[in-house]
């Protein structure tokens, strides 16, 4: 378990004799895909990270809309919001591959904080990290159309490999959808439209952005 958390950005300056005695709290748990493992609103007070394989976060609303927050992978954790301020979570997380999680309880990770503030600066500056997501999100729902939602969204979700943007895995229009405030169909329309006039390729499991995509439609 060592090995594994010193790959995690959050703990990787942990002196190590910190980090040996923290891998003794740590829980070590498989989840197939499409298992719930923290529900919207219920009480909970674990920090869960990513070892292997990706969740998805949303939130839902009472007439069974989602709507996807972000996707995670190795290395990213989530559940910190309910160890600062003790409320019910306020997302949910799924799997959306076989997953191996760690699982640190409140007690056990404040303590350890207390002890190595440089991991206290680490957690507050990606939660000020994902607070300017959140700001850029509501902007881009208040302020932009369909098209350049999902163009901010397939830029922020693709990764530089060999000089051309990719992503894998690739989500499903759905999902998407799901992410921007928009209907399928309209992204379905969009995704066409931009395979047509050569922006991106698509394939079973990856988007690839060919040229630059236009800044409207």
């Amino acid at each position: 378990m060592k090995s594994a958390l010193t790959t995690i950005p959050l703990f990787s300056n942990m002196p190590h004799e910190s980090l040996e005695l923290l891998s003794t709290r740590i829980q070590n748990r498989t989840y197939g895909r499409n298992s719930v493992i923290i529900a919207e609103g219920e009480q909970s007070d674990s920090l869960y990270i990513v070892i292997e394989g990706r969740v998805k976060i949303y939130i839902s609303a009472a007439d069974g809309r989602e709507m996807q927050l972000k996707t995670l992978g190795p290395g990213d954790y989530f559940g910190e919001l309910a160890l600062i301020d003790n409320k019910p979570r306020s997302a949910s997380a799924i799997t959306i591959s076989d997953c191996n999680i760690s699982v640190i309880t409140s007690k056990d990770l404040l303590q350890y904080l207390s002890c190595n503030p440089e991991i206290s600066i680490n957690m507050l500056q990606v939660l000020a990290k994902r607070l300017r997501e959140a700001t850029e999100s509501q902007r881009q729902l208040a302020l932009m159309d369909v098209y350049g939602r999902l163009r901010c969204t397939l830029m922020t979700l693709c990764k530089e490999v060999n000089n051309t943007l990719l992503l894998e895995p690739k989500p499903t229009q759905q999902d998407f959808a799901n992410m921007i405030g928009a209907s399928r169909e309209m992204v379905s329309r969009i995704f066409k439209d931009l395979k047509t006039d050569g922006y991106i390729e698509t394939c079973k499991a990856s988007i690839t952005i060919r040229k630059a995509l236009p800044e409207k439609w």
